[in-house]
């Protein structure tokens, strides 16, 4: 015998729906009542928690210069002093602000959102000084430990040789890469590196004047012996298994997966990835040359390089430095020029920073 099943009646249903659900007018109710306050309340934490990161950082800053090195009473003791001073600081402000807060809130509601939301203004057009640029560094530096005072050193290495170059010599450089540069920013994409790192390498390979050099090098990135899985890879990517290494697109593809194969070679290190490239697969590359001598970084590994070409990747950068420039500015400013170096700095380095 099959049950029949139960029915509920419509208006069951209706009603549990109902109940269910909540009421528009109770929503609209809540919103009026909460939603302002939490609107102010928010226009007022959030300037003000961004102007204190900005003073935090600017401060911890300022003291990493003023208190650099290692003696204990002439450094880290004064930098401790410049931090708890600075939490004092914070602390009174907070409670000066809660004391000036009802005051305002008798004269409106919205006079402490207001106020705060100024204050957050004026930190935030601050942010955006070399002032505060070069405050960031610093304590970008004093965080980063070794690893950090290794890039920023290389950085200004890249700076110096950008600050002793022919800008004339340069700007024809540039000149002659913009017939490539479509091609050679596609390239970049597919392989995901870096477009003006890439430019780069093109002008320290070729100065952008494509031919076959005594060393076997040929084209825009004098490509000699890539590894066989790049020239696969490129080959499966055009469609094509015969490679033209003289045609300026497979020039360029080979080029970006060659140098990308050497940063993963590297685990990502900027300069070991372009340093590998130029020294190439023979004798088993630069990883042979590392793991020979113990060598674990850019730093440690040059004088073990002799009469290789260890100030490639300065070249390749320097280049790259102005390929940014150009793009950014439409010229090549002098680097020594008016703050033009604080300037410049705050571009930054491709591969190393971007653009701010």
């Amino acid at each position: 015998m099959v049950k029949q099943a139960t029915k509920i009646k419509p208006n069951k249903i209706a009603a549990k729906i109902k109940a269910r659900a909540p009421k528009k007018a109770e929503i609209q109710a809540f919103l009026s009542k909460h939603g302002r306050k939490a609107l102010l309340f928010g226009g007022e934490v959030f300037p003000w928690l961004g102007t204190t990161l900005v003073l935090v950082i600017a401060c911890l800053g300022r003291a990493a210069e003023s208190f650099s090195g290692v003696g204990l009473w002439s450094s880290l003791i004064p930098f401790a002093g410049a931090v708890l001073l600075l939490s004092t600081v914070l602390f009174v402000g907070f409670k000066q602000w809660m004391k000036a807060r009802p005051p305002m809130l008798k004269y409106s509601a919205y006079l402490p959102a207001i106020m705060a939301g100024l204050i957050g203004l004026g930190a935030g057009w601050f942010s955006l000084s070399l002032e505060f640029h070069r405050d960031l560094n610093n304590l970008r530096l004093l965080v980063g430990g070794v690893q950090e005072a290794e890039r920023a050193t290389l950085s200004h290495q890249v700076y110096a040789a950008y600050r002793r170059t022919d800008l004339a010599q340069m700007q024809a450089l540039v000149e002659r890469a913009k017939p490539y540069e479509a091609t050679i920013r596609e390239a970049a994409s597919l392989f995901e590196v870096d477009p003006e790192v890439l430019l780069g390498i093109g002008a320290a390979e070729s100065s952008f004047l494509p031919r076959d050099s005594k060393d076997g090098g040929r084209g825009l990135f004098q490509i000699t012996a890539p590894p066989k899985i790049i020239v696969e890879r490129v080959s499966r990517h055009l469609g094509d298994k015969t490679l033209d290494w003289r045609n300026m697109r497979h020039n360029a593809l080979l080029g970006a997966a060659t140098w990308r194969h050497y940063q993963k070679e590297m685990k990502n290190d900027l300069f070991l990835s372009l340093l590998a490239y130029n020294i190439g697969p023979k004798n088993g590359g630069l990883l042979s040359i590392m793991r020979q001598y113990g060598a674990r970084d850019f730093a440690s590994v040059q004088p073990y390089l002799q009469n290789l070409p260890r100030d490639y990747p300065i070249r390749v950068l320097t280049a790259a430095l102005a390929f940014r420039l150009y793009r950014l500015e439409g010229k090549l400013p002098r680097y020594e020029e008016g703050n033009n170096a604080m300037r410049i700095q705050r571009i930054g380095i491709p591969g190393l920073s971007k653009p701010g």
